[in-house]
């Protein structure tokens, strides 16, 4: 491959040193991304010479653009966006999309182009199906997606529902009533909520059922006027409970179904997600996203521990079908 050497200019000085990082922390991940790339760094000025050359300027680019769209560029975010650039991705356009300002003063954001589609496809249906792995943020994003319809006048009030299939300890055996029992069940939905919302006004909204919990069990017979529902770990419901859940979306309402296809708990695995893409194909206003192991947004092992799973299972699916 000929060597190649570009060079461009910042508009100034003052984006260099978030661009480098302390210590040129974040140029050194560049170089040891790009190893056969040099770097010149001068004044305002960078030269890069190497087979790799017009990658790595393309990283200083969408860098540039971060920082000047006020997203402070870290080591994991950078991480990311070398991901994201070899994958011919736009890092830019995906990690500075702002769903919601937290109460704390926190953006939330998509952190992939998997999380990107997912709330495009979710802004655009009025029921979504987002199936993938654990630590790809579908619940996170879900209730983010909710607070943001309950902020803008969209809804009324939000319902956080699941089906509570026990795998473990039976709850019957916990202590407490019947929203004790539940609650270790929704803890993650209810961090969420907590970390989105001022924790007063979240028991608020709480208390006066604007936000409003509960089994999936206790959703039938129901009809869900202007609601944003999420159903989570939907994996777990029967067809017959899917059924019984998605008849009962009524006028003015958004719902997000999450999903995790390979942690099924349900009895004898007849999981209420399974065959439902070609089941609802050509419905209007429903959308299905797939995330997978480069969505995942939580510790990098769990991203490879995924990607493993994910292999393993392709592998077993090519060596069935070769049988």
């Amino acid at each position: 491959m000929q060597d190649t050497k570009v060079r461009f200019e910042l508009p100034g000085n003052d984006l260099m040193p978030d661009l480098l990082g302390q210590s040129d922390e974040l140029l050194r991940i560049i170089e040891t991304s790009f190893p056969d790339a040099k770097i010149h760094v001068r004044g305002n000025q960078v030269t890069i010479a190497g087979n790799s050359a017009n990658l790595v300027e393309q990283v200083f680019h969408e860098m540039v653009t971060m920082l000047e769209r006020g997203l402070q560029v870290d080591v994991n975010i950078l991480n990311k966006t070398i991901e994201m650039v070899n994958a011919q991705e736009n890092p830019a356009e995906v990690l500075t999309t702002e769903l919601l300002i937290t109460a704390r003063g926190k953006p939330i954001r998509a952190k992939s182009v998997g999380q990107k589609n997912y709330l495009d496809i979710a802004s655009r249906n009025i029921i979504t199906f987002a199936i993938g792995p654990a630590g790809t943020g579908k619940s996170w994003l879900a209730v983010a997606l909710a607070v943001n319809a309950m902020q803008k006048g969209e809804v009324d009030r939000i319902i956080l529902t699941r089906p509570l299939v026990e795998a473990g300890e039976r709850v019957g055996f916990l202590p407490g009533d019947l929203m004790a029992k539940v609650d270790p069940y929704f803890r993650p939905l209810y961090d969420a909520l907590f970390d989105m919302l001022d924790p007063e006004k979240a028991e608020r909204l709480l208390d006066r059922g604007q936000i409003e919990v509960a089994p999936l069990a206790f959703m039938r017979g129901r009809t869900l006027n202007n609601s944003f529902i999420i159903l989570d770990e939907a994996q777990n419901t029967t067809p017959e409970q899917m059924k019984m859940f998605l008849t009962r979306i009524g006028f003015g309402s958004r719902v997000i179904i999450t999903g995790d296809a390979s942690q099924i708990d349900v009895p004898e695995g007849r999981s209420g997600i399974e065959g439902l893409e070609d089941t609802f194909s050509g419905i209007d206003g429903l959308g299905f996203v797939k995330l997978g192991a480069r969505d995942v947004v939580r510790h990098k092992i769990v991203q490879d521990i995924v990607q493993a799973y994910e292999n393993a299972s392709r592998q077993s699916k090519k060596n069935t079908g070769s049988k």
